[in-house]
């Protein structure tokens, strides 16, 4: 298996397919989210990403809600732990200082909080469950564009 991948913006519906698979695979399938938790209705509002391996299949994807917290991050098995997480992280983090969020937050599994800690994100507030999963929030600082002028 090549290690090569891509990623690019989606947009719902036109890439419901490629988004929905990933999801669907690592969430439902993977995690036994029940499917009426995880299709909520809004991704339509929101802005995705979706990494494709080097045969264009769907492997990762994430998304950025208008309110600027991140969700739905979710990478096939096989590709875990080659920076495609990361990568689709970096991605919606830039997506969102763009439109001028002053920070992101999301709400992680726990076993993923050291993956967050790595961007930046820092825990807060008490575990909670999310279908039938421990989470807790995390939340990190953006960089504006004001922020680096300051800088300089």
């Amino acid at each position: 298996m090549s290690n090569e991948y891509s990623l690019r913006f989606a947009n719902w519906p036109q890439d419901m397919a490629p988004l929905r698979e990933v999801r669907t695979r690592v969430f439902i399938e993977e995690q036994n989210v029940p499917p009426e938790e995880e299709w909520d209705g809004i991704d339509d509002q929101c802005i995705h990403v979706l990494a494709v391996d080097a045969e264009e299949r769907p492997i990762g994807t994430g998304r950025l809600l208008p309110d600027g917290k991140i969700g739905r991050m979710a990478v096939l098995k096989e590709w875990r732990g080659k920076g495609v997480g990361g990568a689709i992280l970096r991605m919606l983090m830039e997506e969102a200082r763009a439109q001028g969020f002053r920070e992101v937050k999301l709400a992680a599994q726990l076993h993923a909080l050291p993956f967050y800690e790595q961007f930046g994100f820092e825990a807060f507030g008490a575990e909670f469950m999310d279908a039938g999963i421990p989470h807790r929030w995390m939340k990190a600082a953006l960089e504006t564009q004001e922020d680096e002028h300051e800088r300089t």
